[in-house]
């Protein structure tokens, strides 16, 4: 019967992790403007233009409530984040 216990106890443990992370990995809203600032600082950590790439990742977060997991690239998991684009019709959102 312990053993049992101690099962279900481990299963329930990994399963809270599990969907900790995913709800860490972006998606349309999934964040906070006040979780902005440090999406952003991540997001633009590996590039060579720091200030522009927070100041415009920044924006996006405030409008989109979401930030791309990575430094580069996966735009799919944020669509409104991808799909806002500047007058000459290339991305906003590094």
């Amino acid at each position: 019967m312990a053993a049992k216990a101690i099962s279900f106890a481990l299963f329930l443990a990994i399963t809270m992790a599990f969907a900790i992370q995913l709800s860490h990995t972006g998606g349309e809203g999934s964040l906070t403007a006040d979780q902005c600032p440090g999406a952003c600082e991540f997001r633009c950590s590996a590039t060579s233009h720091k200030k522009p790439c927070l100041f415009f990742c920044n924006l996006c977060c405030q409008k989109c409530l979401c930030v791309p997991s990575g430094t580069y690239g996966n735009k799919e998991e944020c669509p409104c984040y991808n799909n806002w684009k500047t007058k000459e019709g290339t991305p906003k959102c590094p």
